[in-house]
């Protein structure tokens, strides 16, 4: 595979940022129209944007992005939407890491590499309101490119009929492209939110791919548009029907116990959180997936 991609990669990385432009519009216009049940009468939350960059080894530059994060809002106690696209050289820390997965084809030889994409984790104020994460990304090397993502509800208070809404829409979205992707994608979601040390999962589950390359490029960046399509009406309407509800503060222990989960599964198993880490990216763009609050027992 040659690197003459320069139109692809334009696309994608304008695409995540199309993403992040419509989900960072649609949480703030939640925060607006909160307008009873708890909080209601605080102050609407807004996203802070910071530009990040991601210093080259001889000190140049070699990329960056947008941290968008919200904190303290009326729905929202924290909620981030990166966006970023890098580029430079692999270096052994990150080699090891990409080689411990699938490897790169020439990767020793030519261990240049693109990325870019868009990852958001949001932590909720009301404990009846899920947690929830998504991310789409495109991965380039002068030998080879991939595509991967998803997204995941991680409510502390299960409700069955949330559950159910959010699979059934991302599964709408993904049939069109062939009935075998959303059993195939569920599937893998629930190995990779696993936590093996607690012997659990993570949340409740939803989709997940990576290392998609199919050979026709076109088809794997539409899948992977309609993954990232698919998390806004799977997961507006449970944050429309939950954010009313009152709470207590045995709710609220829940909540941050539960959070001790999220914490624990993405600073040790974390593919994305390795990987930012290892490239030199700004460790507090990485990190933004972390809650405000979390206890331990």
């Amino acid at each position: 595979m040659t690197d003459m991609m320069d139109s692809e990669k334009r696309r994608a990385a304008e695409w995540f940022r199309a993403l992040r432009d419509e989900i960072v519009a649609a949480f703030e216009a939640l925060e607006d129209s909160h307008d009873r049940g708890p909080l209601s009468d605080a102050a609407p939350g807004r996203f802070e944007v910071t530009e990040t960059r991601r210093a080259a080894d001889d000190g140049g530059d070699a990329g960056g992005g947008l941290m968008s994060v919200m904190r303290g809002g009326r729905v929202f106690e924290k909620v981030g939407v990166n966006v970023s696209e890098v580029y430079g050289t692999l270096g052994p820390a990150a080699q090891t890491a990409m080689a411990a997965r699938k490897g790169l084809p020439g990767m020793a030889d030519d261990p240049r590499f693109w990325a870019s994409g868009i990852s958001l984790v949001a932590h909720m104020q009301n404990p009846h309101v899920p947690a929830v994460h998504m991310n789409t990304r495109m991965f380039w090397t002068p030998h080879a490119w991939w595509f991967g993502g998803g997204s995941d509800l991680n409510p502390c208070i299960d409700y069955d009929e949330d559950t159910r809404h959010f699979h059934a829409t991302q599964q709408a979205h993904l049939d069109p492209h062939g009935p075998e992707h959303y059993p195939a994608l569920k599937a893998w979601a629930d190995e990779y939110f696993y936590i093996p040390h607690r012997k659990r999962a993570r949340g409740v589950g939803g989709i997940f791919m990576d290392d998609r390359c199919t050979g026709d490029w076109e088809a794997d960046f539409a899948l992977t548009q309609d993954i990232g399509r698919a998390f806004l009406p799977a997961y507006l309407p449970l944050v429309a029907r939950r954010r009313v509800h009152g709470w207590t503060e045995a709710d609220k222990e829940t909540q941050l116990i539960h959070r001790g989960l999220y914490a624990e599964y993405n600073l040790v198993y974390d593919r994305g959180t390795k990987f930012g880490l290892a490239t030199g990216h700004d460790p507090d763009a990485v990190l933004m997936s972390l809650p405000p609050l979390a206890k331990w027992v």
